[in-house]
């Protein structure tokens, strides 16, 4: 999770709102019912969040509201970049697979990465989610959270978009390849 001591100065917190705003007036099919000025009055009171949506975005991320859930108030955020982001490739899917590597390890995986930034990595139906609000890893790919079961043999899963159809894939969680990172989401 972020560390509370992580603050972002008045002029780049203002840049970020400004852009998380941009971007949800122009994608507001991604979050009917959502409203900017109460997200931004949650943002305020919850620099700990600002702080995370500024690590997605310098991350290539390009984050977004992607749903509202009314009853708990919430607001779910989505890694929405076209591509998986660039400041997330190259990596394997955690320290176990990245600890087994004998040669040519990458600087990191994709599940301490998330950890540090502060976001959980898609899931599965969190992905197919995501791909029914437009065409995303067109030409990348995106690990995403993997089953135990599949873990425990070594694999782990990640899915792109080829041909107009969801493909979720499975491979060796050790592997890291320089079109594959991760999408992920945090709630607010």
């Amino acid at each position: 999770m972020a560390k509370s001591q992580n603050k972002l100065s008045a002029e780049q917190q203002e840049e970020l709102l400004n852009t998380l705003m941009a971007r949800f007036e122009k994608n507001k099919e991604r979050h009917p019912g959502a409203d900017w000025t109460k997200l931004k009055d949650k943002l305020d009171a919850n620099p700990d969040k600002i702080w995370i949506l500024h690590e997605m975005e310098i991350t290539g991320g390009e984050p977004d509201v992607v749903a509202y859930d009314k009853k708990a108030n919430e607001y779910l955020f989505f890694d929405c970049a076209t591509e998986s982001p660039k400041g997330r490739r190259s990596l394997c899917y955690d320290r176990q697979a990245w600890e087994s590597r004998k040669a040519d390890k990458p600087q990191n995986t994709a599940v301490d990465l998330a950890r540090t930034i502060g976001i959980d990595l898609l899931d599965e139906e969190q992905y197919r989610y995501l791909q029914s609000l437009g065409d995303f890893d067109l030409k990348t790919s995106s690990w995403l959270k993997t089953p135990d079961a599949i873990r425990k043999l070594k694999g782990a899963i990640f899915g792109d978009k080829r041909y107009d159809h969801i493909f979720i894939y499975h491979n060796g969680a050790e592997s890291y390849y320089a079109a594959r990172g991760f999408r992920g989401s945090v709630k607010v």
